[in-house]
């Protein structure tokens, strides 16, 4: 659940008793929220795991399931939905040390007794509300800082330190599933020559082109392109062998033919191209992450060496 995904807030009301109820959706929808009921804490359990509030009002005394066992499961809930923590009110007759202190228990943000006061309520879930807003717009800060902080700022895509981080994580759990790990390691040809030719400016427009075209063949959530310096790129192929990484070769070969770049100073030809070297592995013990890099870049060197435009293949066994 989002805040923003509400728009008003939706509001869950748990309470068995419906003259409460009635009087406690007047309140919030005086205040413009949309607001849906429930008359015992099983229905209310029900009605969050369906529509996902943004706050929930719980009666402490309710047949059948309490709203403190009512908030406990909210909670183990959550967790299963990888929610961002629903604020719960109790609302509770309830005014002695040891019920606050089980509300809170239970997993209650805040609470109201009865008699209702209903300025009281009205401003203490206007302010909850204002929390979970907050909270989002933190999470969507970090996220961003996050993504600036392993983006290349050029290109857009992964950037060096998250390739490394990456491929970590990956090798280990390809490791642990004994599953093959590819590794594509692409350069422009000629890049410097190119720069050269035309300036830093067209240079620039065609890494971000370059790219984009492998971002396009990291199809998969689970694939990573990246910029690994330079006019070098990679991109990281869990659970894929040698059979697979050759064809997001041939993809991404065939890709940036037809992005159709000239390239006057290529000693190969009049438009720009890209020299690949693709290894393929099951990672072990035996072996290392730096053991498949350095085996896709004595590839890459093959291709070169070999004429470049084209791409050349590795398997450690």
């Amino acid at each position: 659940m989002t805040f923003a995904s509400h728009n008003p807030p939706l509001v869950l009301i748990a309470d068995d008793d419906k003259v409460i109820r009635v009087c406690l959706r007047q309140a919030m929808e005086q205040e413009g929220y949309r607001v849906i009921e429930a008359v015992d804490g099983e229905n209310c359990l029900a009605m969050f795991s369906k529509m996902q509030p943004d706050v929930v009002l719980v009666d402490a005394v309710m047949p059948h399931m309490d709203g403190f066992t009512c908030c406990q499961q909210i909670q183990k809930m959550e967790q299963h939905l990888e929610g961002n923590g629903t604020p719960l009110l109790m609302i509770t007759g309830l005014d002695d040390e040891e019920s606050v202190e089980q509300a809170f228990a239970s997993g209650a943000v805040d609470f109201v007794t009865k008699p209702i006061n209903w300025a009281v309520l009205r401003q203490r879930v206007k302010h909850l509300l204002n929390q979970v807003k907050l909270y989002e717009q933190l999470q969507n800060a970090n996220q961003e800082l996050k993504r600036l902080a392993t983006s290349d700022g050029l290109t857009q895509v992964a950037n060096r330190r998250r390739f490394d981080e990456y491929l970590q994580q990956e090798w280990s759990r390809m490791q642990r599933d004994r599953l093959s790990l590819s590794l594509v390691m692409c350069d422009i040809d000629f890049f410097k020559v190119y720069n050269d030719t035309y300036g830093h400016q067209e240079g620039d427009d065609s890494l971000k082109k370059v790219a984009k075209v492998l971002d396009r063949a990291a199809k998969r959530s689970i694939d990573l392109a990246a910029r690994y310096g330079g006019e070098e790129f990679a991109v990281i192929l869990p659970n894929t062998g040698l059979e697979g990484a050759t064809q997001v070769a041939k993809d991404i070969q065939e890709a940036v033919r037809e992005l159709d770049i000239s390239h006057s100073g290529s000693k190969i030809g009049d438009r720009l191209t890209l020299s690949m070297g693709v290894a393929s592995t099951i990672p072990c013990a035996l072996i290392s992450p730096e053991m498949l890099i350095n085996a896709a870049d004595r590839a890459l060197y093959q291709a070169k060496k070999s004429g470049r435009d084209r791409f050349c293949t590795f398997e450690i066994p």
